[in-house]
């Protein structure tokens, strides 16, 4: 009897012990809305420098070619997080879809709006895409959103052109040079890219600085951030915390590193062959990362303003933007690490 107990016992402890370990390396899924976009840089960032694991999560990176197609993920039950931009919080909330940021690490969109090489001629203006072919990421995601915005108010119907999915990277540069698309909304390291190559290339409206962020939206306009549905939060706090913690660790590396401390860190994959290119959209991109994680609620104010304009069912739906994102996991990870806001 007493060696049965003792089977018993140890049988208990063996199972106590795995139970702890599944525990502490919770498993989460992140759908990120095109890995190679350096606005979201921090996320892959966070895993190349093993701060998920250092804080007890196991993180998958899904890497997808929009932020709307990352919604879906999350939306259908196939990714836990998104990694993506905070506007979808707000633009759901008009749907009745309660979704909430819980960490943000870009301070601004970092979108550009381009033309085509072989179009610059014919292309002066915002106005003048009515009837062209655009590209965006994903028809539906932020870079959607954004144009739909500067055709609006420009003074022109939000769906006079066309938009046309090229994704985020190589596949949009090549649309563009082979003038497949007569502009697109781009981020970098794509836009630095064509203008290494075009040094006459037309911009018709860029967010990647503070001055000029400010001048278009109103207010700084949080960009890539965490987001999952409030119901995967509430029930996943300790992991929601673990991310954060991640991520905000990461965003005190990246300002306490060089650029080329960064990029050394980064999948080469991602580098591409020019890593001259690479570097120099990186230094253009750096002061957008935030340093805090935290949302500034003007941000948020500003992400609202623009799509009550560009939106009917937006500024019809009475949204309460204070609800589609907290700082509370920011401020924990700032009293349990000693790291955070600035």
């Amino acid at each position: 009897m007493q060696k049965l107990f003792s089977r018993l016992a140890g049988t208990l402890l063996a199972l106590a012990l795995t139970t702890g370990i599944a525990a502490a390396q919770s498993k989460v899924t992140i759908a990120v809305g095109g890995g190679a976009c350096l606005c979201y840089l921090p996320t892959v960032l966070a895993k190349q420098l093993g701060e998920y694991e250092k804080a007890g999560v196991a993180v998958e990176l899904v890497d997808l070619k929009g932020g709307s197609d990352a919604l879906k993920a999350v939306l259908g039950g196939s990714a836990d997080v998104v990694s993506g931009y905070f506007d979808h919080c707000v633009n759901l909330a008009a749907k009745k879809q309660e979704l909430q940021s819980f960490v943000v690490y870009d301070r601004y969109p970092g979108l550009v709006l381009v033309v085509s090489p072989k179009t610059t001629a014919s292309i002066k203006s915002i106005k003048d895409l009515a009837g062209k072919k655009v590209g965006v990421s994903a028809p539906g995601s932020s870079t959607d959103f954004f144009l739909k915005y500067l055709l609006k108010k420009n003074g022109l119907d939000p769906t006079s052109a066309s938009v046309i999915g090229v994704g985020l990277g190589a596949t949009a540069v090549a649309a563009m040079q082979q003038g497949q698309i007569d502009a697109a909304v781009m981020l970098d390291p794509s836009v630095t890219v064509l203008q290494g190559e075009y040094k006459d290339l037309k911009i018709l409206a860029d967010t990647r600085t503070q001055k000029d962020t400010i001048e278009m939206l109103g207010g700084e306009y949080p960009g890539g951030s965490l987001y999952s549905t409030v119901a995967w939060i509430k029930s996943h706090e300790k992991e929601a915390q673990a991310l954060t913690n991640a991520i905000v660790a990461t965003l005190n590396w990246i300002h306490s590193h060089t650029p080329e401390e960064i990029m050394a860190k980064m999948p080469d994959e991602i580098v591409g062959k020019n890593k001259e290119l690479y570097l120099a959209a990186l230094k253009n991109t750096i002061p957008m990362y935030s340093t805090s994680g935290l949302m500034d609620p003007k941000g948020a104010d500003a992400v609202l303003a623009v799509f009550s304009e560009g939106s009917p069912e937006v500024a019809k739906a009475n949204i309460d933007v204070s609800k589609t994102w907290t700082n509370k996991f920011v401020e924990n990870a700032k009293k349990t690490t000693g790291t955070g806001t600035k």
